[in-house]
């Protein structure tokens, strides 16, 4: 068995004590690729270091809705240099959140209107951001959508009806911690994704799934997350380990092996 967590932040501060071990602990646990996308370009040249340093890691650029504020040309440039150089497998993590206060809504949509075009003239998945934004978001996605933008809606929390939205519009479905949640509503929505749609990820080191939630999440946790999404589908974890793996080498063009 081999699985690919498609959403890890590897980058961030709770992993700089030990992130060897980290890594090591995923692999022992069948973990054989880690895509890491970024928030800014602080966070993406630390991602491409931390690449470089292992084996299986991947990187995404793209600048966040919550750091979209004080976001200019340039680093609208940089994205999409970092892009054309084929520094990244993908473009994210971008999209909208109206949760916080940290970026206008008018500046994020613009922001992520930039990044989806980036995208597309790079020939790159994007992976998308959405926290109570879900009617902006898609009506922008609609709009740029021509037949060639692909990507990964991450950490899916929306009913039945918002992911058949997001599969017409040709885009894939991932789902995190939060499904294995005691009050989680998300098994219809987990059934309601065919499987050559449907990815995993932890979104480490937030929503960390039971038996750990409470702790920091880590990529060696994804098999947690596997086996409920494998309860919900009514088959065993091996086997929808297989499909996500192959949905997630066939979105972001890479290759992984144990």
């Amino acid at each position: 068995m081999k699985l690919v967590d498609t959403h890890c932040h590897l980058f961030w501060e709770s992993f700089s004590a030990d992130l060897p071990e980290v890594i090591e602990r995923a692999k022992e646990e069948h973990v054989a690729g880690i895509i890491v996308p970024s928030t800014n370009i602080l966070t993406f040249r630390r991602a491409r270091q931390i690449a470089g340093s292992f084996s299986g890691v991947h990187t995404a650029v793209g600048i966040h809705p919550h750091d979209a504020a004080e976001v200019g040309d340039e680093d609208i440039k940089e994205v999409a240099r970092a892009a054309e150089r084929g520094e990244a497998c993908a473009i994210g993590e971008i999209g909208l959140d109206y949760h916080y206060d940290f970026c206008p809504s008018e500046k994020q949509r613009e922001i992520f209107a930039r990044q989806l075009e980036i995208a597309k003239a790079a020939g790159l998945p994007v992976i998308i951001h959405n926290r109570e934004s879900t009617g902006d978001l898609l009506a922008i996605v609609r709009e740029c959508q021509d037949g060639s933008l692909r990507g990964q809606f991450h950490c899916f929390d929306q009913p039945p009806d918002v992911a058949k939205e997001v599969l017409d519009l040709g885009f894939h479905v991932s789902f995190t911690g939060n499904v294995t949640f005691k009050k989680t509503r998300l098994e219809d929505t987990v059934r309601a994704v065919p499987d050559d749609r449907l990815l995993v990820e932890t979104d480490s080191p937030f929503l960390t799934p039971v038996p750990f939630r409470g702790k920091r999440n880590e990529p060696s946790f994804l098999r947690f997350i596997v086996a409920r999404l494998a309860g919900i589908r009514g088959v065993d974890a091996e086997t929808l380990a297989a499909v996500t793996t192959r949905n997630a080498e066939a979105l972001f063009h890479i290759s992984v092996s144990e």
